[in-house]
This record gives C-alpha cells, structure tokens and sequence, in this order.
C-alpha cells in the first residue's frame, strides 16, 4: 500500500502541461496573415497544408480554426471545408444597421448619465494600438470602442450581441484600415464624437455616429466586394 500512495502521489505532482499553448500560437500566427492580407476572403484553409507549414499536428490546426471560426474571422461550409470569411453586401448591410440601433441606445444611455470613464479608456487603447501601429490591436482596439458604447446600456445580453457583429466585421474593418491607411483620422472622429458625447449635445452625437457608421458601411462594401 505504500509503494501504491508513493506512486499515487508522484502522479499527482507531476505539473500538468499545458497543450493550448501550441494552438494560441498558430491560431495567432494565422491571425496575423489575415489581417495583414495575406489570406483573402474566400480563400480556402487546408489543415493538412496548415500543419505542414506551422510543424503541428493536424488536430492543433483544427483547433486553431475553432478558435478562428469562433472570432467570425473564418467560416466552416459543410462539404467545403474552412474558408476566410466572405461578406455579401446585404451582410455588411444588415451588420451596420444593426450596430446603429445598438450604438445608438448605448449613446442615449450616455446622454442620460451612464459613467463615461469606459469609453473614455477604450478610445486611450485604440489611439495606443495607432500609435504603436499593430494593425491586429487596432482593429480590435477599434471594435472595443464601438461595444463600449453599447455597454453603456447595462445589459450584457446586447453587450454580446454588439460582439457578435463585431467579430463578423473584423476582417472587413482590417482589409478597409490597411486601404486607408488614416487610423489616425479616424482616432480624431471617435474623439470628436466623445467630446459630443460629454457636452450633452445628444442630438449632435447621435448625427455623427450615424455619419461614422455608414461612411464605413460604404467603406468596407467598396473595400470588400467592389460595390
């Protein structure tokens, strides 16, 4: 009995490994290339290719892409396999609209005294990422913004809701910044609409997220499929 605890024991001591580890990487690796545009929408992503050219097992690609598919950045078809996820016109259509309504509500929350310091510190980190020019923080960095002004509403149902669209837009909103190339600009817009935000004037600021919001929504359709 004591060699068995001895053995018990040893089994129990021994640190357990933490095999995500290969996965996040190749998930970021494959992050990477698509924000910077090295993968275009639609494009095909084969798991036996993938995992020759990272030097993991197929199933550790799988995973990655799990990971991928979950942030809307790919797109599994039955019978086709895993794709770069492609927006339709009506998709980014239908996305801004409803992030209009979203935004919208969260800004009026805003005017209606919900506490603006989380916005505030979503605007800091995006004009950070700027700075720091990591395209992958800017993208997400500028989404955040976006949601915080949701989560002014209090409701973390919506708050998931504004992330789901988000994460379908993330592509989109990158292959739009690279064409640009004016994060700057739109740092001072996100500004300039906080400032609105402060001063009470909630019908000005109302005008300038709706003017934000589908001056990108033609942005990205022209970026994304020519229309």
């Amino acid at each position: 009995m004591r060699s068995d605890s001895r053995y018990c024991q040893a089994v129990v001591d021994v640190p357990v490994i933490d095999r995500s580890s290969t996965t996040d990487r190749v998930a970021g690796a494959l992050r990477e290339m698509l924000f910077a545009g090295d993968l275009p929408p639609g494009e095909p992503l084969r798991e036996v290719t993938l995992a020759d050219s990272f030097q993991v097992a197929r199933s550790t690609v799988r995973e990655a892409l799990q990971v991928l598919a979950a942030e809307g950045l790919v797109t599994r078809y039955p019978n086709r396999g895993v794709v770069v996820t492609e927006l339709t016109e009506r998709d980014i259509a239908e996305i801004f609209e409803a992030r209009l309504v979203l935004e919208s509500a969260g800004l009026r929350a805003g005017a209606e005294g919900a506490d603006l310091a989380p916005v505030t510190a979503a605007l800091s980190t995006y004009a950070a990422a700027v700075r720091a020019d990591d395209p992958v923080e800017q993208t997400h960095a500028h989404l955040e913004f976006h949601t915080s002004l949701v989560a002014l509403l209090g409701n973390a149902r919506l708050v998931a809701q504004a992330d789901a669209l988000t994460g379908d837009l993330r592509l989109a909103l990158a292959s739009v910044e690279r064409a640009r190339r004016n994060a700057r600009t739109q740092v001072a817009d996100h500004r300039r609409l906080l400032t609105l935000m402060r001063s009470g004037d909630d019908g000005a600021a109302l005008a300038e997220l709706d003017r934000h919001l589908r001056g990108a929504a033609v942005s990205v359709a022209e970026r994304v499929i020519g229309a």
